[in-house]
């Protein structure tokens, strides 16, 4: 599954245009002006962390042409899993979960352990919402509402997904025992 996700990591490059971006940690909204150079740390999720003389921001893929590069061609036409009639499952929630990516750690937020709790609740009118609560890994991550909402939004692309609601909670408190094989395995604790 690496494939084009990561092709992009350690690239450098020098902005074309000014960029969006969030920096990270404290999650701040920002401009990267034209001309600025870096690296690209991370390609994970959709989008890209870069290293800059600004230190670490967030950027989303709409903005990979500022960064001088074309969206690989598999992920041009991704689209989520969809199932059939509009019928949702929990298998399908927690794998677009996976997409999900803290920008400074390379394993995605449902082997981190971050994700506690998805349920599916059918709709009266045969919508389906859908409630997830998800952690940090330190309650003091400016980086929280980015990564809740690029969870939601990847639940929002479900076919037959009508709401979806993350909530960050602290209770219990996030610890390293929490993540999982594949996530130790990813992050050379193992």
């Amino acid at each position: 599954m690496t494939g084009t996700r990561t092709m992009y990591e350690n690239t450098e490059f020098t902005l074309s245009r000014d960029c969006e971006a969030i920096q990270i940690p404290s999650g701040q909204k920002t401009t990267i002006p034209a001309g600025t150079q870096g690296v690209i740390t991370q390609s994970l999720g959709g989008s890209y962390t870069v290293a800059t003389y600004q230190g670490l921001a967030r950027v989303a893929d709409k903005d990979l042409d500022a960064l001088g590069l074309q969206k690989p061609q598999a992920q041009t036409a991704q689209k989520p899993a969809s199932t059939t009639d509009g019928q949702v499952s929990e298998e399908d929630v927690w794998n677009q979960l996976r997409q999900c990516y803290d920008p400074e750690i390379p394993v995605n937020i449902v082997d981190l352990g971050l994700v506690y709790d998805c349920r599916l609740i059918k709709e009266p009118d045969g919508g389906t919402k859908v409630e997830v609560k998800m952690t940090l890994t330190a309650p003091g991550c400016g980086m929280g509402p980015a990564i809740a909402h690029d969870a939601q939004s990847k639940i929002l692309s479900i076919d037959g997904v009508d709401e979806a609601d993350v909530q960050l909670v602290w209770d219990p408190p996030w610890n390293q025992n929490m993540i999982s094989e594949a996530g130790r395995m990813k992050l050379g604790m193992i």
